[in-house]
């Protein structure tokens, strides 16, 4: 699963991915700093991890991470070729929902491609040309379905019927993904290429250090364009939290205890991630580690085993699974397992997040 970190060149993509991935992507104050994507992985923050840790004494502690992409900023014509419209859409076409970066702070020394600060406009300019990307691609899928058609195959006129309907939404100006769409529907019409306005957003207002603990005018709007759409929308300052990022654990509590901030941006990105992607996070744990698993929602216990090794998932037997807040009051296994909290789950069980699991199984 790969999070595509998007925006207008200058917005503060590339500070914003290395906060997070500590990854060292070239950072400037100029259009197109960024040419060929940048992939690195974030550490999600999970406190349930290390209380877990902490009750069954576990020596190492390892997180689980998620992946993001720095991809190349976007201007007006991108749909036609303009600027690095061609390599920018191909790498949107690859990753699973998209972090869209939006300048809402003002800097003489950083350049806006436009001239001028205008949060909405911003976000307005890369939507219509995501719209226009994938119109071409809807115009050019109808033309082969409209034929086959003709055939009278119930399949394929019910395809051209979904592809009209996007077509029509698209026209308006509006994205793929405000379309309610049955798994049916949405996989007729995905069956031989992505739209990219189908994957999920969330909007990310980039503001200045003063800002961090406000919404203000500008912030705000971004909040509003995005749950006016339906979409998620968090409050972040780049460039602050990049500085945290460089400092060693306890001079960056110290900071931020100074700055007053509540909350770090980058784990509301991750957790907003998380809740884009449909993911949860699942638990094993020993004396030896306890370790974070991330999964997608629905997932059945022996996919969930195949996480860890395909021998697991291959060879699974059982599961037995404890609630982590039921394993954090018992103290331990086999107080969980005495108060009937450590239960055996087969073939079926549908993995919840928070679950501490350990898989049975025989090669």
């Amino acid at each position: 699963m790969q999070v595509g970190i998007v925006g207008l060149p200058s917005a503060g993509k590339s500070t914003l991915f290395n906060a997070i991935t500590k990854a060292g992507a070239v950072v400037g104050n100029y259009p197109f700093t960024t040419v060929d994507s940048n992939v690195g992985v974030a550490e999600v923050r999970d406190e349930r991890l290390y209380k877990i840790a902490k009750v069954v004494e576990s020596k190492n502690i390892v997180p689980t991470h998620i992946k993001f992409v720095d991809i190349a900023g976007l201007v007006k014509g991108a749909s036609r070729g303009e600027g690095l419209g061609n390599q920018f859409l191909s790498y949107i076409r690859e990753v699973d929902a998209i972090a869209h970066v939006v300048r809402c702070f003002s800097d003489e020394n950083v350049s806006h491609v436009e001239g001028k600060i205008n949060p909405v406009s911003d976000i307005e300019t890369i939507n219509i040309e995501l719209i226009l990307a994938d119109m071409a691609v809807i115009d050019k899928k109808l033309d082969k379905v409209a034929r086959q058609a003709k055939s009278g195959d119930k399949t394929l006129i019910r395809q051209k019927e979904i592809l009209d309907k996007v077509r029509d939404v698209l026209d308006k100006g509006l994205p793929a993904r405000s379309m309610k769409l049955s798994p049916e529907d949405l996989k007729l019409l995905t069956s031989d290429s992505s739209l990219l306005t189908l994957k999920p957003v969330v909007y990310v207002a980039n503001v200045s250090e003063i800002d961090v603990n406000i919404n203000g005018s500008l912030a705000k709007e971004v909040i509003d364009f995005a749950h006016k759409e339906g979409s998620e929308a968090i409050v972040i300052c780049a460039k602050l939290e990049s500085e945290i990022a460089e400092l060693n654990k306890d001079e960056a509590q110290v900071f931020v205890e100074e700055m007053e901030i509540k909350e770090l941006g980058l784990d509301k990105l991750v957790y907003a991630s998380y809740k884009l992607l449909g993911l949860i996070t699942f638990f094993t744990a020993g004396p030896k580690e306890s370790k974070a698993w991330t999964i997608k929602k629905g997932t059945k216990a022996p996919e969930a085993a195949g996480k860890i090794h395909s021998d697991m998932e291959r060879g699974f037997i059982k599961a037995e699974v404890v609630y982590y807040e039921d394993l954090l009051k018992d103290g331990s296994f086999q107080t969980a397992r005495e108060k009937g909290h450590l239960r055996l789950e087969g073939k079926e069980y549908v993995v919840k997040d928070g679950d501490v699991i350990t898989f049975k199984f025989a090669v």
